[in-house]
């Protein structure tokens, strides 16, 4: 219930003209730590491993909306990724990766998944899906002047890969 609430009072905030960005360079790696701390009892409860070594990256965002981004993100991994499982966190190509060997996305459902309100066959089979979380992550990660995308083949798992810009206008 937590998780849901604070999803709708970010999608509130994000409507706002009033968001309140701060945009300065910041370590990605204890906001990682941070998540992973949230989620472990998630993580324990359903019998799953975390593969993460550090990232080392080092990124111009907002700190607070970045967070909500990965929370919703490592969220969906723990949600469907069964008991055994592993969640694996990894910078790879300048991108921040999130990947999990849960029960995939289907080819059908990819390119609309970031759409609000979309849930899909996923969704729709776990009935706990509002069709918000990926959404709210783009139009964060729009905002931020990233980009989020997923690559995922049903039974394999899905890999999110969270891209960030270069340069941020107005910060030096």
């Amino acid at each position: 219930i937590e998780g849901y609430s604070e999803m709708v009072l970010s999608y509130m905030r994000l409507q706002s003209d009033e968001t309140d960005y701060v945009f300065r360079k910041i370590a990605v790696d204890p906001l990682i730590r941070k998540t992973l701390r949230r989620f472990a009892r998630l993580f324990i409860g359903g019998k799953l491993s975390v593969s993460f070594e550090g990232t080392g990256m080092e990124v111009v965002t907002d700190e607070k909306w970045l967070l909500i981004v990965l929370e919703q993100v490592i969220s969906n991994a723990v949600k469907y990724t069964p008991p055994g499982g592993k969640v694996s966190i990894l910078s790879e190509n300048g991108m921040l990766v999130i990947a999990d060997t849960g029960i995939g996305i289907r080819k059908e459902d990819q390119p609309r998944v970031f759409e609000r309100g979309y849930t899909g066959f996923n969704g729709r089979g776990e009935r706990h899906s509002s069709g918000l979380g990926l959404y709210l992550c783009r139009e964060i990660m729009d905002r931020l002047g990233g980009k989020i995308s997923l690559d995922s083949e049903p039974g394999k798992g899905c890999r999110v890969m969270l891209a960030f810009p270069e340069r941020v206008e107005g910060y030096e």
